[in-house]
């Protein structure tokens, strides 16, 4: 995988396709940017955001939808570099400073984004996942330390969460019904098992769910049974998250983050977004709808 612009996160996160605009989006959570790149002209622009943002999606109306440290808020990018928000619904926390985390639209336009303590060495399972649709914003599960890896099968009836903490590091499959309600939680993955901890995750054409190894420079992906197929090797320890984008939608983009002090060797790039060929396709992202 290669690095595919100059700019260096610090937490790297939700790289989102747009097929309308042939551009990549993604946010730096600490950095407190979005960012977005144009492969055909190899540009990246940035736009500064009110607070700390955790996740974002395409809107189906135009912008995007963010959640952010104390709900959801309505971007719309300005080529000037004026970004206009507006917030749109507010989250009550289970604790102080907590944010929100990992998320993504599912198949049928509903947006899911998952909230987290923002110190994790506190190790608090005050976590917990949201959905978003046209009834407003419902809490659906909690119990979370670092809730991660949302994903959604292709036909939206599957789907996939983590918890990505040290001392969790699992994957769990849940059956999706119509309206939107996770049933049958089960094991999809233990983490234990393999190198990385369990971080942001993106689904392929037939079904395949890759997943960032955050510690292990890797992106694994797991078959729809849960097993590891594959391994990609990023050149920096901590990849964040998966997208895949293009304009045939075979390439995967990654995000990283630049730790502290990363090793001499991965200083230069650390924080990077990459670019790679996995050898597979996939889906567009459907924009939210609510």
């Amino acid at each position: 995988m290669k690095p595919v612009s100059e700019l260096r996160d610090e937490v790297g996160e939700s790289p989102v396709w747009s097929p309308e605009e042939q551009a990549l989006w993604w946010v730096d959570i600490e950095g407190r940017w979005l960012r977005r790149y144009h492969p055909a002209t190899d540009r990246t622009q940035s736009w500064a955001t009110p607070e700390r943002t955790g996740c974002i999606a395409l809107h189906a109306q135009g912008g995007l939808l963010a959640a952010m440290e104390t709900g959801l808020w309505r971007l719309q990018p300005q080529d000037d570099g004026q970004l206009d928000s507006a917030r749109i619904a507010v989250v009550a926390h289970a604790r102080d400073n907590m944010r929100f985390n990992d998320g993504r639209t599912d198949r049928q336009g509903r947006f899911w984004a998952g909230t987290m303590v923002r110190d994790m060495g506190l190790a608090s399972d005050a976590g917990a996942l949201y959905r978003w649709d046209e009834r407003g914003m419902v809490k659906v599960l909690d119990g979370f330390i670092t809730p991660n890896g949302l994903g959604f099968s292709p036909d939206g009836r599957t789907m996939y969460l983590s918890d990505s903490h040290p001392s969790v590091q699992k994957v769990w499959a849940f059956d999706l019904d119509d309206q939107g309600t996770p049933r049958n939680r089960r094991l999809f993955v233990d983490f234990n098992d393999h190198p990385g901890r369990p971080d942001g995750a993106a689904v392929d054409a037939e079904g395949g769910y890759w997943i960032c190894a955050n510690d292990a420079g890797l992106v694994h992906r797991f078959t729809p049974d849960g097993r590891l197929d594959r391994s990609i090797a990023v050149p920096v320890a901590k990849p964040a998250m998966c997208a895949f984008g293009g304009a045939a939608l075979d390439s995967l983009f990654v995000t990283s983050i630049r730790p502290a002090s990363p090793p001499p060797e991965q200083a230069a790039l650390a924080g990077a977004l990459f670019i790679g060929s996995p050898g597979a396709r996939g889906l567009p992202d459907t924009p939210c709808r609510a």
